[in-house]
């Protein structure tokens, strides 16, 4: 009875120890008392995928004067939380995850232990009836009759199931005894991370560095318009949906709105998915369903302040569909514009007309028979869908895999495929253009919607069932005060 007992004490006893070292040394140790910390997981949260890979930082590419004394230089915006890439910021967070797993591991063990105290002072009656009559039968052997033999064995028979009881208690206890290295040796890291920081708030410096690099980015937004120099590594938010797609959040209204719709396939679909953030499309929750009233043909939609612009099926008619009032507010024909897969891009698709939204507004990029298939771009009013402008391009669409407009510009790549680069670029405020070579990562090699987001400077791009993002490194002009 006393050696069980005192082993169960034994264990219930290092565990309170351990589990006092860890919700109240362990903290102080690293600055983080009253600190909420939380963990990632799958669903990072959007605000990471909008912004550069990790191995990227604000940088400025050049700085220098022209002759007429501007300052020209390129900026790139880094991912946020950059105190996240930070080497003591990485090993703190594991440090923490052994932390947690340590105390997972606590919990099971103090689960198994009150379970088996239990069942031990069940027994504990019977115990005492074994070593009272173990006691009268050392003392007095001949009053062990066969009746109080046959009785002592059936009781003794009864312990047997504590044995492997005993047992755990042992395995349990080499596992505490383990757990306390862990812990010291923890406690050692962290002091000498604690050291190496010195007196600084870790939590406080990361809050700064955010604030921070919110007002950069707010600062970007403000530099205006630049050229297309760079296109980042691929960002797979998700994988979901068929070979073929369309995916985007709205073009224009606040950032506030994070609502992301779906649109899966390219022939006569009818069901758009709207997401209420893009937290929710990388989990396929909180969406609603919108089924319009006619089918669309292609992949080339845009959301623009609201409503959803697209091509009727098996027609040259793009509807504005309103979300809010689930209701079509206007349908107008583009002349003599080519559909129907009369001229697609290469991977065709009814990718005949794409439309698209920049900076200056709503654009639709097609083809008709009098340009002998070239690339038309068409500047669109967006209430009445009205033609304002029209350029020809030149460039044969059948040769595009894709393309997309930027501060005005075209900029069109030359597959879908694997290996395929931005080559040709159209700037509609000169009427000129020039082929460029940019390359960028087609991860699942088959591109079949390619869109820029001038709100958010990223492109959506729909390859092979994923949903993937690019950053852009625009090249900008940003004049003196003295200018």
């Amino acid at each position: 009875m006393s050696v069980p007992m005192l082993k169960i004490g034994a264990v219930l006893s290092t565990m309170a120890m351990v589990t006092n070292w860890m919700s109240q040394t362990l903290p102080s140790l690293v600055g983080l008392n009253g600190t909420t910390i939380s963990r990632g997981g799958t669903s990072e949260r959007i605000v990471s995928t909008l912004y550069p890979s990790p191995e990227e930082g604000w940088q400025i590419y050049s700085s220098a004067q022209d002759a007429d004394g501007k300052c020209i230089c390129t900026v790139v915006a880094p991912a946020q939380n950059m105190c996240n890439r930070d080497p003591r910021s990485r090993q703190l967070r594991q440090l923490m995850e052994k932390v947690q797993n340590i105390s997972q591991s606590m919990e099971v063990l103090d689960l198994r232990t009150s379970r088996d105290l239990q069942y031990v002072r069940n027994t504990e009656n019977q115990m005492k009836v074994v070593d009272g009559k173990l006691k009268v039968a050392s003392e007095n052997p001949r009053s062990l009759n066969p009746k109080a033999f046959q009785e002592l064995k059936d009781t003794v028979t009864q312990l047997l199931p504590l044995l492997p009881v005993l047992e755990q208690y042992k395995t349990d206890a080499k596992m505490i005894l383990r757990i306390r290295e862990e812990v010291r040796n923890l406690s050692l890291v962290l002091m000498a991370i604690q050291e190496e920081m010195g007196a600084y708030d870790y939590e406080e410096l990361r809050q700064r560095v955010l604030l921070l690099e919110t007002r950069l980015h707010s600062c970007m937004q403000k530099l205006g318009c630049g050229k297309l120099t760079g296109v980042s590594n691929p960002i797979t938010v998700r994988a979901s949906g068929s070979r073929f797609g369309s995916w985007m959040t709205d073009t224009m209204i606040p950032s506030s709105d994070n609502k992301v719709w779906s649109m899966d396939g390219y022939f006569k679909g009818r069901r758009v998915l709207e997401y209420r953030t893009m937290n929710d499309f990388m989990k396929g929750q909180n969406f609603v369903q919108h089924l319009l009233p006619h089918p669309w043909a292609g992949t080339g939609h845009v959301v623009y302040n609201g409503s959803l612009y697209y091509n009727k099926y098996q027609s040259n008619i793009i509807i504005k569909y309103h979300f809010r009032s689930r209701s079509v507010l206007v349908q107008r024909s583009l002349t003599g514009a080519g559909y129907n897969n009369t001229f697609p891009y290469s991977w065709g698709g009814s990718s005949d007309i794409d439309l698209m939204a920049d900076e200056n507004g709503l654009w639709a990029v097609y083809t008709t028979i009098p340009n002998a298939g070239n690339i038309v771009i068409s500047r669109l009013e967006p209430q009445s869908l009205e033609v304002l402008q029209t350029w020809d391009t030149g460039f044969p669409k059948r040769s595009a895999g894709e393309s997309f407009m930027i501060c005005g510009t075209l900029y069109v790549t030359n597959s879908h495929l694997a290996g395929a680069k931005i080559y040709f670029a159209y700037y509609t405020n000169t009427s000129t253009y020039e082929y460029t070579d940019i390359p960028f990562h087609n991860q699942y090699s088959h591109i079949s919607m390619m869109d820029y987001n001038p709100r958010e400077r990223v492109l959506y791009t729909w390859n092979n069932g994923h949903q993937v993002l690019y950053n852009v490194t625009l090249f900008q002009v940003i004049k003196t005060s003295g200018d």
